[in-house]
């Protein structure tokens, strides 16, 4: 087919001559071609079509490839269509069927394509969260727990131990004082800390979770499988701390020493990506969350404690507490403090958890292993160093 600068010429040149031959000579093609660019012009129908299409051997089967290609949902293989031909007497190549294949495909994903509408976020309405693969500390994999404002797109990134439901509330009430506030929704996976059940497509919510729910004054909500509109911003936002937190080659990031270290990357990259201009809004999600605070609902007073295990006071010079028959350590600096110690996990991988409530929420101050009577278990980072003595 030619150009439309050909076409251009083509016509200048009949228009010249007037004759077919004429201009077919001054611009070099047959006087043919001439005659159907100047009755297409004439008709104002625009370029001619070309040549009509010659019937094929398949054309006698196209209902059927294509009532394959819809029952599959565009997922059927064209060797497997060209068997299924053959078996109803089809003589023709695979070759014309692959290209019968691939026209309906094409069809069909038109037909049936998904179109995202963007989505409008109001002020202080939707907060949402999801997980990601930290990186190994000691051998032991870590979790990076990712909230993400949507107005504002400010981010806050926490590294967590685990996904259970006392860290996941500790890691949404340090969310909520980091931000300055609750939103009216709280949007995340249909993970069995968040829904327990579905009946009848309904998802039942985990009753824990509906009571922390109404201690903040906040809705839950689970997204919609495979629905960016509603999950792209936290999921994004997941990948890039990823990217940028877990030691790779690409980043040359070194491993971690101590769970210490993780949370102080975290902070440090909450502050970079929350301080830099966005590349939607082309505003700091700083500067825009501080515009949204005041939508936002007051957080509440005292943290939600009760899935966070029974109450401990630690003694005012030992700083250890009893918990089933065992003794556990915590930073000397909480003596006196009250904390919170529940057990993770079962058999050989079970764990004592100890949480304790500070200014910015709920945070975890130690985690052992399993202890016996009269054999306490012991970090030595949570005892002040030994005053200088005849034994050095």
């Amino acid at each position: 087919m030619k150009s439309a600068e050909e076409i251009m010429e083509i016509l200048d040149a009949y228009d010249l001559t007037g004759s077919l031959r004429d201009s077919a000579e001054l611009v070099g093609c047959s006087h043919h071609t001439v005659k159907r660019y100047v009755e297409a012009r004439d008709k104002l129908g625009g370029p001619p079509s070309g040549t009509a299409r010659r019937s094929r051997l398949i054309d006698d089967y196209l209902d059927k490839v294509e009532e394959w290609v819809e029952r599959s949902k565009g997922k059927v293989r064209a060797d497997r269509v060209h068997q299924k031909l053959v078996w109803l007497g089809y003589t023709g190549s695979e070759r014309t069927t692959r290209r019968a294949v691939a026209a309906a495909k094409t069809a069909f994903r038109v037909g049936n394509r998904r179109v995202h509408r963007p989505w409008v976020t109001e002020p202080g309405m939707w907060l949402q969260y999801d997980y990601g693969d930290g990186p190994l500390i000691d051998g032991v994999k870590t979790v990076l727990f990712v909230a993400w404002v949507a107005w504002s797109r400010f981010r806050v990134v926490l590294p967590l131990r685990d996904k259970t439901l006392p860290s996941v509330f500790a890691a949404l009430d340090v969310t909520f004082r980091r931000i300055g506030g609750v939103p009216t929704y709280v949007l995340t996976d249909n993970e069995k800390t968040v829904t327990s059940e579905h009946i009848a497509g309904i998802p039942v919510r985990n009753q824990q979770l509906v009571a922390f729910a109404a201690h903040y004054a906040v809705t839950v909500h689970t997204c919609v499988p495979a629905d960016p509109a509603s999950k792209g911003g936290t999921e994004s936002s997941v990948k890039l701390a990823k990217a940028d937190l877990v030691p790779t080659d690409a980043n040359l990031r070194d491993a971690y020493d101590t769970f210490a270290d993780l949370e102080a990357a975290c902070e440090a990259f909450c502050d970079l990506v929350n301080s830099r201009p966005h590349r939607v809004t082309r505003r700091a999600p700083v500067e825009m969350l501080a515009e949204e605070r005041p939508r936002l609902h007051p957080v509440a007073a005292a943290p939600f404690t009760v899935a966070f295990g029974t109450t401990r006071v630690v003694p005012d010079n030992t700083p250890m507490v009893n918990f089933e028959h065992g003794q556990y350590s915590v930073p000397h600096r909480l003596c006196g403090a009250t904390v919170w110690v529940r057990v993770h996990g079962r058999g050989a991988d079970e764990q004592i958890v100890i949480c304790h409530l500070t200014d910015a929420g709920p945070v975890e101050v130690a985690r052992h292993r399993r202890a016996t009577p009269g054999t306490p278990m012991l970090d030595d980072t949570h005892f002040p160093p030994a005053p200088a003595g005849a034994l050095e």
